[in-house]
């Protein structure tokens, strides 16, 4: 459930991603990537960039009381918020790229992490080194925006406002990701895109969200007050471009994501 508009103002930024985009952006891959990953009763699996850790709680209920699950992040108040919601499952603040880790791991995923690795060679290797013998990795990271429409609109109408912008969300391909990975010394067993349709039942939320997102990636240096008025403009304009996937008040469009299968 999303956050009432008036509330947005007064939530962290943590409490907004999870409550407004964490169930229609994250969740959905989740159970497809924990199947390709062998999460089982049991295993050991590291949440890498967990986020709030919406990985890490699916899978603490696939390797039950005999298992392990991690979590890793380099944010200090997403851990916080990833505890909150689930003070079973061991939080770690560190960088992917230099991992706080000296144990092996069946399984690790990361879910729409490592295209914003600054490091990637550094980073897949850590991951190979992390894995344990005969254990997978399964590493997701979103396909092009020509491959997601309603994300490639609302990119059009921000750059409208704020000239060009890099969007980092989409900018790893599948090629280099599987080129970063075999060159760990990871052996890819798989690469695919797999579709999905997101639904929001706030659009209103999500437009504003997206529009911080693309603010802060821009560069731009701008006020509180300024940056405010920025994303409130392109949060407007992105309604009407967004006007077509609405579906009986709900947005609805489809995203694109590329998942490698690895093993050590």
């Amino acid at each position: 459930m999303a956050l009432p508009a008036y509330a947005m103002g007064r939530a962290s930024f943590p409490e907004l991603y999870e409550r407004i985009l964490v169930a229609p952006i994250f969740r959905p891959w989740v159970e497809d990537l924990l199947e390709r990953a062998g999460a089982r009763t049991g295993a050991r699996l590291l949440d890498l960039a967990c986020g709030t850790g919406i990985v890490a709680r699916l899978a603490r209920t696939r390797v039950g009381a005999s298992g392990r699950v991690v979590g890793v992040d380099l944010s200090a108040p997403m851990l916080e918020e990833a505890r909150r919601h689930a003070p079973d499952v061991e939080w770690r603040e560190g960088d992917a790229c230099r991992l706080p880790l000296d144990e092996a791991f069946d399984a690790v995923v990361c879910q729409q992490g490592f295209q914003f690795f600054p490091d990637k060679p550094a980073a897949a290797r850590e991951i190979r080194r992390v894995l344990a013998r005969e254990g997978r990795a399964v590493i997701a990271t979103w396909c092009s925006l020509q491959e997601s429409p309603c994300y490639r609109e609302a990119h059009a109408v921000a750059e409208r406002h704020l000239g060009p912008v890099a969007d980092a969300r989409f900018g790893l391909d599948a090629e280099a990701l599987e080129r970063h990975l075999s060159s760990a010394g990871l052996r890819i067993l798989k690469m695919e895109t797999l579709r999905k349709t997101l639904r929001f039942d706030d659009p209103t939320a999500f437009l504003r969200m997206n529009a911080m997102a693309l603010v802060g990636m821009s560069g731009k240096a701008l006020d509180d007050a300024a940056r405010e008025r920025m994303v409130a403009a392109i949060a407007a304009d992105s309604a009407a471009a967004a006007a077509p996937y609405l579906d009986g008040g709900r947005l609805a469009f489809e995203a694109a994501t590329s998942v490698a299968t690895a093993t050590a």
